[in-house]
């Protein structure tokens, strides 16, 4: 697949296990892995890194072969899931740091290219959300409120 702003195709990536069945080798149990998501979630790690975390350290190659659920799932049933998805706050925080970056190098043309294409991904994101109901319709992305948000 193409990439968004650029001429480049790009195919590096990880990818999904092949096969959709629990690995022989894997010992967890549903209720194990799903209370394994809630600790993690606890500790205040997000969705992709609870991902990350379970499958460097506890040896689960794919949650969802598990527990028939996704991550973001489990925290969503027990409440636990925050206001924004995980790739708009990612969006907003490297946004941030980009706009301190031009607050102390005004004349950095790359970078201001760069802002207006963020600024880009999170509208078009924040259209899909509220077209799937994931976040509010009256939510207006708002550069002042993002600091606050972000923090």
């Amino acid at each position: 697949m193409a990439r968004m702003h650029s001429g480049r195709k790009g195919k590096s990536g990880s990818k999904k296990p092949l096969s959709k069945e629990k690995p022989a080798w894997v010992r967890h149990t549903e209720k194990e892995v799903e209370a394994l998501i809630l600790k993690l979630a606890k500790a205040g790690n997000k969705p992709s890194q609870i991902g990350l975390i379970l499958r460097d350290t506890y040896g689960i190659p794919d949650v969802k072969i598990i527990t028939k659920k996704s991550v973001t799932k489990v925290l969503e049933e027990n409440k636990m899931l925050g206001e924004l998805p995980d790739d708009i706050m990612f969006l907003i925080k490297k946004q941030i740091r980009l706009m301190k970056h031009l607050e102390l190098n005004k004349h950095d043309q790359p970078s201001k290219r760069g802002l207006i294409l963020i600024d880009s991904k999170i509208r078009r994101l924040t259209k899909y959300y509220k077209k799937k109901g994931k976040i509010a319709t009256d939510w207006k992305y708002d550069m002042k409120k993002a600091k606050i948000l972000s923090s």
